[in-house]
């Protein structure tokens, strides 16, 4: 059994697919034992034949694939789901998450506080359109306002967390945006790793940013909801 799983989900990202898995299988091969699971969400193009077609010389892979478009936490849900590795490393599948930052995750894990259930990447150089960045930087000010979640980068697809403490959170649409949330609310901790951000070479971002605005809107009025109806109490066994 692997003992880390990384998830990536994807929507007609055929060219990224395999230089991303070189990257992938380069950083861990030989440091732990893993898989790839990568969920393809319903693609129109030849993405799950790329896929296939990797699977030949890359035994770590396994593919999974929605039978209808369901989005990227519901994507990153399933393969979190069909995972076998205790822990959990999650990248965008745009290739702008590097897989070469996956061992500091594991290392921030290895000299972390066993509370410690997420550790989030933080890019703290964002290689994104103008318009990205400021969307970004607008909804990270008002979900840390609202949230106080102790997070600056909740965006970041490079996220390192227990696959069990996972499984416990509250699934919905876009949950992946607010896991450190989340993650406070069951009792656990989290904290943010700096790591890097690179260009998209190859493909077309699938989100614009009055699609990022307007949701995101309506799912931090749900999760602050979350957040203020939560109850932690401490048990014992007697």
């Amino acid at each position: 059994m692997p003992d880390l799983s990384v998830v990536v989900p994807v929507y007609n990202e055929r060219d990224n697919i395999p230089p991303l898995l070189d990257e992938i299988v380069n950083a861990l091969r030989g440091r732990v034992a893993f898989e790839i699971v990568y969920v393809d969400d319903a693609s129109d193009d030849d993405s799950v034949e790329v896929l296939k077609a990797a699977r030949v010389r890359i035994p770590e892979l396994r593919i999974v694939r929605h039978l209808k478009r369901s989005g990227q936490s519901t994507a990153i849900w399933n393969g979190v789901r069909a995972a076998r590795g205790e822990w959990i490393a999650t990248l965008d599948g745009d290739g702008q998450n590097d897989p070469a930052d996956i061992p500091k995750l594991l290392a921030a894990r290895a000299n972390g506080n066993p509370a410690i259930k997420l550790f989030a990447g933080w890019r703290t150089t964002r290689r994104d359109t103008f318009n990205k960045r400021v969307s970004s930087k607008i909804a990270n000010a008002v979900r840390s306002r609202m949230l106080r979640d102790d997070t600056p980068d909740t965006g970041c697809g490079l996220k390192l967390f227990e696959r069990n403490a996972f499984l416990l959170l509250p699934y919905f649409d876009h949950m992946h945006r607010y896991l450190p949330a989340l993650v406070k609310r069951a009792g656990f901790e989290s904290v943010s790793v700096p790591v890097g951000h690179r260009h998209r070479t190859r493909g077309v971002s699938k989100y614009g940013m009055l699609d990022r605005l307007w949701v995101g809107l309506a799912d931090l009025r749900g999760v602050s909801w979350l957040m203020r109806r939560a109850k932690l109490t401490a048990v014992e066994e007697i």
